[in-house]
């Protein structure tokens, strides 16, 4: 699949801090790409270089099979990017924020009008075209900012923390927002610390931690080599994990255990077998793996905010 975006050894230091240390990946065409990580951990300073509000002290990015720093312009013009910062105008009609930021993109006369209709009938908010932006909530001015950046159809969505502080009702519009650029074409880059949203809605990561890429590739690929497949188990009994072959380790959690291994299936069909299984066996399932668990795994920490 063509790559929309290639990102080659980026750095960026801030007087003595270093906020992006050599980061490399790329972004197929028509997926959503999440970049996972703590705040302060590079993403917000990679977004910004990707938009070229920044400039990288060294490596390259390619968008669209373009060199990013020397087409600036033509790049610029396939892109939307949504900061993590509200930037609309309060005193202004959602409306006339759209006018505004439609000008910027050189969209004008009938085709302004019928732009403006389409984002706001894709971000829900036609009833509320006419009302002051001050009057909205936290997250119908999210979706707004979504909005404007989507004036000028652009073929790569830039999305930096854009559920930060909202209603579910509009994180829920906004995943549908997502799925629905997506599946007509678009890339869509998400950033975020919050990892169930990058679970729902990406077909690819990377996780970026202290400036640098951990671990990137589909959730699948992260789970198979960052996490240990396992079974948890809640007994009436007192349950020995070493009574049972095939665990490469066991922990307490909660009312029950965690047993590691190779062979799940196996080790939950020893467990049933068991004699009085049927007795003593309260809760008997497979773990689901998280991102969370590939977090630990790689940093032997939790993600921090």
């Amino acid at each position: 699949m063509e790559n929309v975006l290639e990102i080659d050894q980026l750095t960026k230091t801030f007087s003595s801090k270093t906020a992006l240390d050599h980061v490399s990946f790329s972004i197929r065409k028509g997926t959503c790409f999440g970049l996972l990580g703590p705040n302060g951990a590079g993403k917000s300073t990679t977004m910004k270089i990707l938009t070229g509000i920044l400039s990288a002290d060294s490596g390259s990015v390619r968008m669209f099979g373009l060199e990013a720093a020397a087409n600036r312009l033509a790049v610029q013009k396939q892109v939307g990017y949504v900061p993590q910062e509200i930037t609309l105008y309060d005193k202004l009609s959602a409306m006339d924020n759209l006018i505004f930021f439609g000008g910027l993109y050189g969209i004008k006369g009938a085709l302004l009008k019928t732009r403006i209709e389409a984002v706001l009938r894709e971000t829900g908010l036609s009833d509320r075209a006419k009302d002051l932006i001050k009057s909205f909530s936290g997250g119908m001015k999210r979706r707004i900012n979504i909005a404007c950046a989507l004036l000028h159809q652009p073929k790569l969505l830039i999305l930096d923390e854009p559920t930060v502080g909202i209603d579910p009702q509009s994180r829920n519009h906004i995943f549908d927002m997502i799925r629905h650029l997506r599946d007509s074409g678009v890339t869509v880059i998400y950033s975020t610390h919050y990892m169930e949203e990058v679970e729902a809605l990406c077909d690819d990561i990377a996780i970026i931690d202290h400036g640098k890429v951990i671990a990137q590739g589909s959730l699948e690929d992260l789970f198979d080599r960052h996490t240990q497949k396992a079974v948890y188990l809640e007994t009436q009994e007192n349950f020995q994990p070493r009574s049972v072959a095939a665990i490469k380790k066991s922990y307490r959690r909660g009312h029950g255990w965690v047993l590691e291994t190779d062979q799940p299936l196996d080790v939950m069909r020893s467990l049933l077998d068991s004699p009085n299984s049927g007795e003593k066996l309260k809760i008997l399932e497979m773990v689901k793996p998280s991102l969370e668990d590939v977090f630990l795994s790689l940093t032997g920490t939790s993600l921090r905010d």
